[in-house]
């Protein structure tokens, strides 16, 4: 089948909307529908929700459907989804675990979360020591994993355990799918200095995972999980927002509704400021359409870099211009939320929710490290552990 072109794609919106009108189609039945005929991910292949066709085109088949008032897939509340499982089942999933879980990930029926980060290995995340073992078919899992987005909302999870503790660290993962309602799965909420537990710790005990539910051959989830790591900085550092979208936004409106806060020096940091955001709102434009030609590299790391030290910086100074008022905080009631919402929140809550920036998805040292070595070629860190088996690394 040719991969259709711009008309062709807003042919296929039009018949799909004659179809499934979303004035009188529900949510979810439209999403399905949308899916099905291959408009969720232009880009994917003809059966996984896409045509084929160049990435590049989607935005076309989004604007006919925003035209027409028709619903998204709330994309907020399952971005790990959307931006990180995705794109790696795609990658390395068979032909069956692709069908069983593009279709309900997109639509988002299922929930994904990711279970890679732990006490012992954040930044140095390969050093994980979550085991699984393999008996019979199954895999049994135990361990315990940290910093997990969505661990409570989560059906599914991305997990990536130790199989081989003899050979060096990177070598020994394996990388599966785990499901968050089986037995042995245990969910913590972890209160956070918003007061929420938006994050979660996750106990693994004797967590039975079928051999299918693997992805990528035995001892090689480290190459597949680079490809979800890869694609979370770009999901993160690399959204689509338009001008002034994002934290700049809210200072920016405070800065035109309210002249009294305004001093010399505030004016001169919100204009370094807004010029920088909107540097990296058209570098991440950039860097998408780059995507086109293949899996995102190296450059989603300084995106992600810019997007956690502009939200740290914009932050602290929407305080500042606020003055007393900028001290105060809203409600520090203990929830445990869908999706994180910077701009729909107060300056108090802005400016400790950015905080995390700097570690979530990669920390700023490890990131700076990466675009150092793969983006600007200088000479790697030595490693004393590069050929040194797991099991005998020092703890």
């Amino acid at each position: 089948m040719t991969a259709p072109d711009a008309a062709g794609l807003r042919r296929r919106t039009q018949e799909l909307l004659a179809a499934h009108p979303p004035a009188t189609t529900g949510r979810t039945a439209f999403l399905r529908a949308r899916f099905d005929a291959g408009l969720a991910w232009v880009h994917y292949p003809a059966g996984l929700g896409g045509l084929g066709a160049p990435r590049s085109l989607q935005p076309v088949v989004d604007a006919e459907l925003a035209a027409a008032g028709a619903p998204d897939n709330d994309p907020r509340r399952i971005g790990i989804g959307l931006g990180m499982a995705a794109p790696t089942l795609l990658g390395f999933g068979t032909d069956e675990q692709k069908q069983r879980f593009l279709r309900p990930l997109w639509t988002g029926e299922e929930v994904w979360c990711q279970l890679f980060s732990e006490p012992g290995a954040g930044s140095d995340l390969a050093a994980l020591g979550t085991r699984a073992v393999r008996d019979g078919e199954d895999w049994v899992v135990d361990g315990q994993k940290v910093w997990t987005s969505s661990a409570h909302l989560a059906r599914w999870a991305i997990l990536i355990a130790r199989t081989d503790p003899d050979v060096p660290k990177h070598r020994g993962i394996s990388y599966f799918i785990c499901d968050m309602t089986d037995p042995g799965v245990e969910v913590r909420p972890l209160r956070q200095i918003t007061g929420e537990a938006e994050f979660n710790e996750v106990f693994l005990t004797g967590v039975r995972i079928p051999d299918t539910r693997r992805l990528g051959p035995v001892g090689e989830g480290w190459k597949v999980a680079q490809t979800t790591l890869m694609n979370e900085r770009v999901s993160i550092g690399g959204a689509r927002v338009p001008r002034e979208g994002g934290m700049i936004g809210p200072v920016a409106r405070t800065w035109r509704e309210r002249p009294g806060l305004r001093t010399h020096d505030l004016h001169q940091r919100l204009l370094t400021l807004w010029v920088e955001a909107e540097v990296a709102r058209l570098t991440g434009t950039r860097l998408r359409q780059q995507l086109v030609a293949g899996q995102p590299g190296p450059e989603g790391s300084g995106m992600k870099l810019a997007f956690a030290r502009l939200n740290q910086e914009i932050s602290g100074l929407e305080v500042e211009l606020l003055g007393q008022e900028g001290l105060l905080y809203g409600d520090w009631t203990m929830r445990r939320p869908e999706l994180v919402d910077f701009t729909g929140r107060d300056a108090g809550y802005r400016y400790l929710r950015s905080k995390g920036n700097s570690i979530e998805g990669g920390t700023s040292e490890v990131l700076l490290n990466i675009v150092a070595e793969r983006v600007l070629g200088l000479p790697a860190e030595p490693r004393t552990d590069k050929d040194v088996a797991w099991k005998d690394l020092a703890r």
